[in-house]
């Protein structure tokens, strides 16, 4: 995939012991164990090469409500959707109809939407094909 090529995408992370964390504006929260999805998108320039990149570089500033989990939490996988469309309020909302999927930090990523959350915990590692919408490995990892 072209690394400027838009569309929106999922990020897998595993946090392998329970934290707590302040997050921005949204201050602090207990956040258990297990795994997460986080739903973005990546439309403007630089697409999903520029946007994942930053997401899984170590150094940078605190910017976006994910950049403060990505301090503690492992990027394990990360999934896409191709397109000029904005999906991440789709992926969110397929990633918390999964079984045992909760919102453990209300608004997380979603404050330019209606959405309950942009951020999804599950206890167990979800497979891509549970979330379904033609999500697709991203190449890069």
């Amino acid at each position: 995939m072209p690394a400027s090529e838009s569309g929106s995408y999922l990020l897998l992370l595993h946090l392998e012991r329970p934290a707590t964390l302040r997050i921005g504006a949204l201050g602090v929260h207990a956040l258990p164990a297990g795994y997460y999805l986080y739903a973005g998108s990546a439309l403007g320039s630089g697409g999903l090469g520029a946007r994942l990149g930053r997401h899984l570089r170590r150094e940078k500033r605190r910017h976006w409500h994910i950049d403060y989990l990505l301090e503690a939490a492992e990027v394990v996988e990360v999934w896409v959707v191709r397109g000029g469309e904005r999906r991440e309020c789709d992926l969110a909302r397929a990633a918390l109809a999964l079984p045992c999927a909760s919102a453990p930090i209300p608004r997380f990523g979603a404050s330019d939407c209606r959405c309950p959350a942009h951020l999804v915990h599950l206890p167990r590692r979800p497979r891509r094909e549970e979330v379904g919408m033609g999500v697709e490995g991203y190449g890069a990892l």
